[in-house]
């Protein structure tokens, strides 16, 4: 990943970092319009999801998470830029003529190849299932786009630079780490992709000013001790009053900093075998 300085001429850019390498030029028939609607509100208008809303249009790039183009090689064409998420994508040619887009896994270029499949070898982009009849897949190796249901297409390590870590087989499951932490199992017959996904030095991106995040679709973090008591329960006083609890609480008035907000007997407690860290 590129990193471009800007030049200090004006206050916007004294701080700006921004990534010049990759750009978007995607094909017309992996894309589609995708109208944005709520901007983090539920049926009724109310806001559940804070800090979204605005931001420019986007035309949805259509990801092959599945990777069911088996044993058939495909070739890395071009590494581009997606609105919808902070990992690039690379467009891949197959050898049977179709055309798909995939995650970019870090460290590959323009012209390697890649397969997916149940016997092919453990390299970088490739994809297989985490326990196949010739080609298994050793401890330690590093995988993303990671199944939870089998056929369904990769769920976990998805985001820029995550990175997941197969690290035990036993019986019909396989013990992964997840970039969050969290020890879980996982089903071998699961497929997953060899390698990181690419883009890992997103966080040394500095937008440098607040109209480039709003052009994300972000808007403005404020803290609930400046606002008025209807909008939070920190709101209110005289001044910069304290927030007048014990401890403290979510705009809804649920306990802060700490509380689980895991929905309790889900299917997969007893898959998880170490909670993520925070």
């Amino acid at each position: 990943m590129a990193i471009h300085l800007y030049k200090t001429s004006t206050p916007s850019t004294r701080n700006g970092a921004v990534d010049s390498q990759v750009k978007s030029n995607p094909r017309n028939n992996l894309i589609y319009g995708q109208h944005r609607c709520g901007k983090g509100r539920n049926a009724r208008g109310i806001i559940t999801a804070g800090h979204r809303g605005g931001g420019h249009k986007r035309l949805y790039r259509k990801i092959d998470f599945r990777r069911n183009e088996k044993d058939i090689y495909g070739r890395i064409v071009t590494i581009e830029y997606d609105p919808n998420r902070n990992a690039y994508i690379c467009l891949i040619h197959y050898g049977d003529g179709e055309k798909r887009y995939i995650l970019h896994p870090r460290g590959a270029i323009i012209g390697d190849t890649i397969v997916s499949g149940t016997e092919v070898p453990i390299k970088m982009g490739n994809a297989l299932p985490l326990k196949s009849t010739s080609t298994d897949m050793p401890l330690g190796t590093a995988i993303h786009n990671i199944e939870i249901t089998l056929g369904k297409g990769g769920q976990l390590a998805r985001a820029a630079g995550a990175v997941a870590k197969l690290i035990a087989k036993e019986g019909k499951s396989a013990t992964l780490k997840l970039p969050s932490g969290e020890v879980r199992l996982i089903s071998k017959n699961c497929s997953a992709t060899v390698g990181q996904v690419g883009n890992a030095g997103v966080n040394q991106k500095s937008l440098g000013r607040a109209g480039s995040k709003c052009w994300l679709g972000k808007r403005p973090v404020v803290r609930g001790v400046v606002m008025n008591p209807v909008d939070h329960p920190h709101g209110g006083g005289e001044g910069r009053a304290p927030i007048g609890r014990k401890k403290p609480a979510t705009p809804w008035g649920y306990p802060a900093l700490g509380r689980r907000s895991r929905k309790r007997n889900k299917y997969s407690d007893n898959l998880i075998l170490r909670r993520r860290s925070k």
